[in-house]
C-alpha cells in the first residue's frame, strides 16, 4: 500500500512507513459487493433484494477506489492486540534495519575514510618519487654541467678572477679536449696571458690553433677580435695573407685588405718615371718615400702617381686601409734613376792651322747645354754657355775646349779639345 502521508510504498507486513515513520491506519479495502451480498443473504422483508449489476461493480471498481482508501472498520480486541504486537515487531524491525542502515552508513563512510586516506598516501608517495626523481636529474644536469664544455669555461674564467692561473689553464685545457674546434677555451688561454700583459703569448694560443685547423672559420673570427681589442689591426692583414682557404676569407671578407702594387717594378730607370699605387681593395692608400713603413698618421695619401725626376735611388713604401681601419701588408719597391751620360761634345772644324776667317761649332744634344773655354782651361758649367757658332780668333793660336751639362741632373761629360792656328793673308 502507499503511505497517505509521503506516498511512498509500504510492505505489507509492516505499520510504519520506513521513509517518513507515519503510523499506517488500518482502512481496509471497502467493497459494495459485499454490502449486495450480505443483504441477499439477510433477505429483506421488504422485499429490497435485487440482482447485481455489472455497472455498479464496475463503477466502484474504476472510478470510486479513491473514496474508499481511507475507510475504516471496527475490530475486535483480539485483532486490536495483534495490531499492536505486529506494529510493535515492524517498530522493532524498522529501528533494527535503521540501526542497520545507519551501520552500514558508517562503514561505508569509512571505507571511503579509509579510501580517501589510501588515495592522499598513494598521491603522496607519487609526489615524493617523483621530487626525488627530479631531484636526481637536477643533481645529474649538475654534475654534467660542471664537467661540460661550459662548465669548464665558467671555472676557468673563475679562476682567473682569483689569479688561479694554473687551475683555469687546466680547466680551458679539458675545455679544448671536448671540443677543440670552438674558440672559447682558446679565448680563455688568451685571457690568462692578456691578464699578465703577456700579449705576444697570447697570439701565439690563436696561431698555434690556426695552424692545426687552417679551415676553422671561427678561429680566425676569434683571432682578427684579439687584434682588433688589442689595437693590433695590422696583424689582421697578415693573418689572413697566410689563409689559403676561400671558405675562410669569405666569412671575414670585411677584414680582408690585399696588398696595393707598384707599377712600373722596382729597378734602375735613365729617364724620369711615374710611379702609380694600385689595390684591388676599396680604401685609402698611404706612402712613403724615405723607407719608413707608412701608416694612416704618416704616410703620404696617394692621390695622383709618384714622380721621380732626379737621378738617384728612392724606396716607396705603400699600404692600404679599408673601411673597417685594418691596413694591408706594406708592398715596397726601389727604384733608382740614373740619366745616362752623353759622350764628349763633337767640336768643329778639328785642330788645325786655318786662314782667314772661320767658326767653331759645337754639336748639342736634345737635353743638354754646351759651355767653352778658349785659353786652355777645363770648362765648367759656369764657363762660358755656347749659344751658337764661335768665331775663331784671327791671327792667333786658340784652345778650344767644351762640355755638354745634363739639363736634368747637371752631370758633365768629358772635355773635347781643339788647336787652332789662324793666319792673315
Amino acid at each position: 500500500m502507499k503511505c497517505v502521508h509521503c506516498g511512498a510504498m509500504i510492505p505489507d507486513d509492516q505499520l510504519v512507513c520506513p521513509h517518513c515513520g507515519t503510523e499506517v491506519q488500518i482502512v481496509p479495502d471497502y467493497n459494495p459487493l459485499d454490502d449486495v451480498l450480505a443483504r441477499e443473504v439477510r433477505g429483506s422483508v421488504e422485499g429490497s433484494t435485487r440482482q447485481i449489476q455489472t455497472d455498479d461493480i464496475r463503477r466502484y471498481r474504476q472510478g470510486n477506489l479513491t473514496k474508499n482508501i481511507n475507510s475504516t472498520r471496527v475490530i475486535s480486541e483480539k485483532e486490536m492486540a495483534q495490531l499492536r504486537s505486529d506494529r510493535q515487531r515492524n517498530s522493532q524491525q524498522s529501528q533494527r534495519r535503521t540501526s542497520e542502515t545507519t551501520e552500514l552508513r558508517r562503514q561505508k563512510q569509512a571505507r571511503q575514510q579509509k579510501r580517501l586516506e589510501a588515495a592522499k598516501r598513494k598521491r603522496r608517495n607519487i609526489l615524493i618519487t617523483m621530487f626525488a626523481i627530479l631531484a636526481l636529474i637536477c643533481i645529474g644536469i649538475f654534475v654534467v654541467y660542471q664537467n661540460s664544455y661550459t662548465g669548464m669555461l665558467k671555472k676557468g674564467y673563475k679562476a682567473i678572477a682569483s689569479r688561479e692561473y694554473e687551475d683555469a689553464d687546466r680547466y680551458f685545457d679539458r675545455a679544448v679536449i671536448k671540443d677543440k674546434s670552438r674558440p672559447e677555451a682558446y679565448d680563455g688561454h688568451a685571457k690568462i696571458f692578456m691578464d699578465q700583459g703577456d700579449l705576444e703569448s697570447a697570439e701565439a694560443v690563436y696561431l698555434s690553433a690556426i695552424e692545426t685547423q687552417p679551415t676553422n672559420t671561427k678561429l680566425y673570427q676569434a683571432a682578427i677580435k684579439f687584434y682588433m681589442d688589442t689595437e693590433q689591426p695590422s696583424k689582421v692583414a697578415s693573418l689572413l695573407a697566410d689563409c689559403e682557404d676561400e671558405g675562410v676569407l669569405a666569412s671575414v671578407s670585411e677584414y680582408v685588405c690585399l696588398t696595393p702594387e707598384l707599377k712600373p717594378e722596382e729597378g734602375t730607370y735613365e729617364e724620369v718615371q711615374e710611379i702609380t699605387i694600385s689595390s684591388e681593395t676599396k680604401g685609402t692608400i698611404y706612402y712613403t718615400t724615405d723607407g719608413s713603413d707608412p701608416t694612416a698618421e704618416t704616410g703620404t695619401k696617394y692621390t695622383e702617381p709618384i714622380l721621380l725626376q732626379t737621378e738617384g735611388t728612392t724606396e716607396i713604401r705603400a699600404i692600404v686601409v679599408n673601411k673597417k681601419g685594418i691596413p694591408s701588408d706594406i708592398v715596397s719597391g726601389t727604384y733608382k734613376i740614373e740619366f745616362p751620360i752623353a759622350d764628349s761634345p763633337a767640336i768643329t772644324p778639328s785642330t788645325g792651322r786655318y786662314e782667314g776667317e772661320q767658326q767653331i761649332t759645337i754639336s748639342v744634344p736634345e737635353g743638354y747645354t754646351a759651355y767653352y773655354t778658349m785659353d786652355g782651361s777645363t770648362p765648367t758649367s759656369s764657363s762660358t754657355k755656347y749659344t751658337g757658332p764661335v768665331e775663331m780668333p784671327k791671327d792667333a793660336t786658340t784652345i778650344f775646349s767644351a762640355i755638354l751639362v745634363n739639363d736634368q741632373n747637371g752631370k758633365e761629360t768629358g772635355v773635347t779639345t781643339r788647336s787652332y792656328i789662324t793666319t792673315v793673308e
